[in-house]
């Protein structure tokens, strides 16, 4: 049976995340063997079937400490987070993030790697629901990118200062108002766009700034595998210090359903991944 959307195109072909357990392996591949739990960046057949055929680039492991159904969401909020901040705006510990729209996929991935890297980070959400997860999930502050006065807080917050980085999910909305909150050398990464928009190009000259795009599928295969590479040893670090009783029942709770934080700063306290 063909699954097919509104415009006719096959849905299982859409579908690229999943998580699950290895049926068998090709020939040559090494890394991998049946039984083996993962998550996938990427398949050959789509996901949205009881089985799928991936490359091995595109399978990752999967510790027992995440659900296959938190595994399946890892890929592309993750992914796009991480490279986002620390491929593409090259983000450092101590500096300051502007998460615009926080409270959605790659936003919440944003706030916990940023946090976890050493950020401060600064959420926006639309909602008192978003905000309130905004802030769970680790922004040190959150603001409604609905009230008018909004970036005259964010100056606030900054000192004056404005921020070092921007992780802009709509910029035909905010990338205007984006570069006039940026500190100087300050990076603004367009993560997602629905339109047109004039910005003023002084606003980046005099702050000697950056307005950077990026698509998760235009990274390269080297690119994939250091983000995967971080993501992985960040899910399996937090997993040995689990087992082996370094965390304490509260934050290993909070693991179940907030892994990728617990793993970041786990892993960021050892050594600078980045």
């Amino acid at each position: 049976m063909q699954i097919l959307d509104q415009h006719g195109i096959q849905v299982a072909r859409k579908k690229h995340d999943a998580a699950g357990i290895v049926d068998s392996v090709g020939e040559g591949v090494v890394g991998f063997a049946p039984g083996d739990r993962v998550y996938l960046g990427g398949t050959l057949t789509g996901a949205y079937a009881e089985q799928t055929l991936a490359e091995a680039w595109q399978v990752h492991p999967l510790p027992p400490n995440v659900t296959f159904a938190q595994g399946a969401g890892v890929n592309v909020p993750y992914a796009t987070a991480f490279r986002a901040l620390f491929q593409i705006a090259h983000a450092q510990p101590a500096e300051t993030v502007l998460i615009h729209g926080a409270s959605g996929g790659v936003g919440v991935a944003g706030v916990q790697l940023a946090r976890a890297g050493g950020m401060t980070v600064i959420g926006t959400g639309g909602t008192e629901r978003g905000r309130k997860l905004v802030v769970a999930e680790g922004a040190h502050h959150v603001l409604d990118h609905h009230a008018p006065d909004y970036l005259d807080e964010l100056m606030k917050l900054t000192g004056g200062r404005g921020v070092d980085v921007v992780l802009e999910m709509l910029a035909n909305v905010n990338l205007a108002k984006d570069l006039s909150g940026l500190a100087s050398h300050g990076r603004v990464v367009v993560i997602g766009n629905r339109g047109n928009i004039e910005i003023n190009p002084r606003e980046i000259m005099r702050r000697t700034a950056a307005v950077l795009g990026m698509v998760l599928w235009n990274a390269s295969r080297p690119e994939l595998a250091s983000i995967h590479a971080g993501i992985v040893a960040g899910l399996l670090y937090a997993f040995a210090m689990i087992r082996r009783g370094r965390i304490g029942e509260a934050v290993a709770a909070h693991a179940t359903t907030n892994v990728l934080l617990a793993a970041y700063v786990l892993l960021y306290s050892q050594w600078h991944l980045w």
